[in-house]
């Protein structure tokens, strides 16, 4: 499977999740720490079985499996960006997220504890 493009530089992503895990919340920040982790996560775990829904920020399509063609994916995660970059940064467990309704996970696959901490 072809490496995906990245559209935000390392660097830039790496800062912004630093630049968040410090504190600072604008939304410049977010979006940036929102892509970069978001691409980061389907270069670890490619495929296109699970969409991943950070809203207005961005969405992926990750982890090996039955591919969709149409319509809404089988396989759905949806958070916001806080909740994604607790997520993917380790402050925030996959089992305490879905068990404080912090996110929504639909379908047979959509679980990414074991994609998760990203960092």
């Amino acid at each position: 499977m072809a490496t995906p493009r990245r559209r935000v530089p390392v660097s830039d992503g790496e800062a912004a999740l630093a630049a968040w895990k410090d504190g600072d919340t604008s939304r410049n920040t977010i979006a940036t720490a929102v892509r970069f982790s978001l691409e980061e996560l389907t270069s670890r775990a490619p495929g296109n079985s699970v969409e991943v829904r950070v809203p207005p920020f961005g969405v992926a399509q990750c982890v090996e499996g039955p591919r969709h063609t149409r319509g809404t994916p089988p396989n759905v995660i949806e958070c916001d960006g806080g909740t994604w970059l607790g997520l993917v940064s380790g402050t925030l467990e996959w089992a305490d997220a879905v068990s404080q309704a912090k996110l929504s996970a639909s379908g047979s696959r959509a679980d990414l504890s074991e994609h998760l901490p990203l960092l």
